[in-house]
């Protein structure tokens, strides 16, 4: 009974820290807490753009329908093999069929057809020569195209530099708190990283028709954000 006893005090104990060490950071200041929320940003040129690129058919029947985009999207398909993208970068999205009715006054609706449609989403690194690509791909049947999204393929080294910069603005706003309340910082307590903003831009929709153009995407810049939190002790 003892031994048993024993058992389940060590238990509790060992159940205990994830409530002290919470109250721990409170406990071991000596002077004044100061908590404090520091966001670095940089920029980047984009080297990616994601763009969805698709065929609509519509036929009397649903198979002739998904045939037709069938055969249309693999026009598309060769287009891009054409033009040197990579089977990795092209992904399926969707494939879609739906049936379209007649809606007239007083009768009830009339099946008419079938819409079918077929959507790749191609990732291109090489943003310069994308716009021309997507031109040869409305010459091979593409009607639908959404997009770009632009994006940074490998943000880390970034991010860091993002993170540095957040915890230098959190040391800098310590000391501004502490000269303000005639005090000095002794110590940073604990730092967390909160995570990044990195928000792609919104697609833009746009219809393409089978005619010459010259499509033009231009990268700009891309924001990357890191908050990290801190807490320090002034006295």
């Amino acid at each position: 009974m003892k031994n048993a006893f024993l058992a389940a005090l060590t238990l509790g104990a060992a159940l205990v820290p994830s409530t002290a060490s919470a109250q721990q950071i409170t406990q071991t200041i000596a002077g004044t807490r100061l908590d404090i929320n520091a966001t670095g940003e940089v920029t980047r040129v984009p080297d990616v753009a994601i763009i969805t690129a698709g065929v609509v058919s519509r036929s009397a029947t649903a198979s002739a329908a998904l045939q037709d985009a069938a055969d249309r999207m693999q026009r598309v398909l060769g287009a891009l093999k054409r033009a040197g993208i990579a089977d990795r970068d092209i992904q399926t999205s969707n494939v879609n069929l739906n049936p379209e009715y007649r809606y007239e006054n007083n009768q009830p609706p009339q099946l008419v057809g079938y819409t079918a449609s077929n959507n790749v989403s191609v990732r291109f690194r090489d943003i310069g020569s994308s716009g021309k690509i997507l031109d040869a791909l409305v010459g091979q049947g593409a009607n639908q195209i959404n997009g770009p999204s632009l994006t940074i393929d490998k943000p880390e080294a970034a991010l860091d530099e993002a993170r540095a910069r957040a915890v230098a603005i959190g040391r800098a706003r310590a000391e501004l708190y502490a000269r303000s309340l005639g005090l000095r910082v002794v110590r940073i307590v604990s730092v967390s990283d909160g995570g990044r903003a990195y928000p792609p831009p919104p697609p833009v929709p746009m219809m393409a028709r089978a005619q010459k153009a010259d499509t033009i995407i231009e990268p700009g810049e891309e924001k990357l954000e890191v908050t990290v939190a801190m807490t320090f002790e002034l006295q």
